[in-house]
């Protein structure tokens, strides 16, 4: 995976377990994290008050290769990896200087949210896609 766009974090307290190590469902939360930062650097919002558009999660995982302890600063490395006509996937890769912590992925969609209606996946705004594309290259 290239590197793409990163985001820098440290460890809070709060992240930890009773063995002092990132709760195994922190990752996600960084992930997510780096997600809204990339579109900040896009110059883009994931979500507004009232919107009746949205990005639901269709698919999250993640590959754990070393722990994470209290205080310690890692970046997390975002890139947009596929795209179809109604999905983006994102890859996150996260660092600990020279330690590879894991790898994670997101898979998501655009949807019509409307009040009373069930949501409806919508095709990708192109624009949207390429703005972020250009926030995540190296």
């Amino acid at each position: 995976m290239a590197r793409g766009f990163a985001y820098h974090r440290r460890v809070q307290f709060a992240d930890t377990d009773l063995a002092g190590l990132v709760h195994f469902s922190m990752f996600f939360r960084y992930m997510e994290e780096a997600e809204h930062a990339l579109w900040r650097a896009a110059g883009l919002t994931i979500a507004r008050a009232g919107e009746l558009t949205g990005w639901p999660r269709l698919a999250a995982s993640f590959e754990f290769k070393a722990p994470l302890r209290f205080e310690e600063e890692f970046e997390i490395y975002v890139s947009v990896t596929h795209v179809t006509r109604k999905t983006m996937e994102y890859e996150f890769r996260i660092e600990r200087g020279e330690i590879h912590v894991g790898d994670g992925r997101i898979k998501t969609a655009f949807v019509s949210k409307r009040p009373n209606e069930p949501m409806k996946i919508l095709e990708l705004p192109a624009d949207i896609v390429e703005r972020l594309r250009a926030a995540a290259t190296d």
